[in-house]
């Protein structure tokens, strides 16, 4: 039995997420799944948590309104991004001035992107957290507009897609998972997907 027809067959899975990159990411691990969307809770963290801390728990927190409607066999994956420079964290823009700020003080600077990603059952919870380093080169005022004007960065936290136009002409390193950027890491999410089953199966 191939990968597919194990969990198509003993697991229903769902995305609590109305991320289209999510989706996309999740599609690739060649899974069967429905997406779950809920109303969304506000992105609210204790002020004392670190970053990797604070990308856990909102991953959590998504997951918290489902989890009385899991049943017996349910897989749940919600996820949280942030965008972290220095000890800023930069959250998505509300506003153009929001996001041309966010990509000026981005410019030729290292950042780091943390996902955090909770996967719940009926009587389970496991979150982890997977870092990226990400560098851009200097940004020019045009370019910062031409991709303001042009593509979605208001959705995003930090002002970008990594797989949008900005990625291609602004990225000039990255160390650890570009997936991971567009917001979900999928390579660790599928070897904790096969340590939660395992745990399920014996349970």
């Amino acid at each position: 039995m191939g990968f597919r027809e194990q969990y198509k067959n003993k697991y229903r899975i769902f995305l609590g997420s109305r991320s289209p990159r999510r989706k996309e990411l999740l599609e690739g691990l060649g899974l069967d799944f429905e997406v779950w969307i809920k109303e969304d809770l506000p992105e609210i963290y204790p002020a004392c948590m670190k970053p990797r801390e604070i990308a856990e728990y909102l991953a959590r927190e998504k997951a918290r309104p489902y989890l009385e409607e899991l049943k017996e066999g349910d897989i749940l994956i919600t996820a949280d991004t942030i965008v972290c420079l220095g000890d800023s964290i930069l959250v998505k823009p509300e506003s153009r001035i929001d996001a041309v700020n966010s990509l000026e003080k981005l410019s030729g600077r290292e950042h780091t992107v943390i996902t955090g990603v909770c996967i719940s059952s009926p009587n389970e919870c496991n979150c982890f957290h997977s870092d990226t380093l990400v560098k851009f080169a200097e940004l020019t005022e045009e370019e910062i507009d031409y991709y303001i004007d042009n593509y979605s960065p208001f959705d995003k936290a930090g002002a970008y897609g990594i797989q949008e136009w900005i990625g291609y002409i602004g990225v000039e390193r990255i160390e650890g998972s570009y997936f991971n950027v567009m917001g979900l890491p999928v390579q660790k999410l599928y070897r904790e997907l096969k340590k939660i089953t395992r745990y399920i199966d014996k349970n």
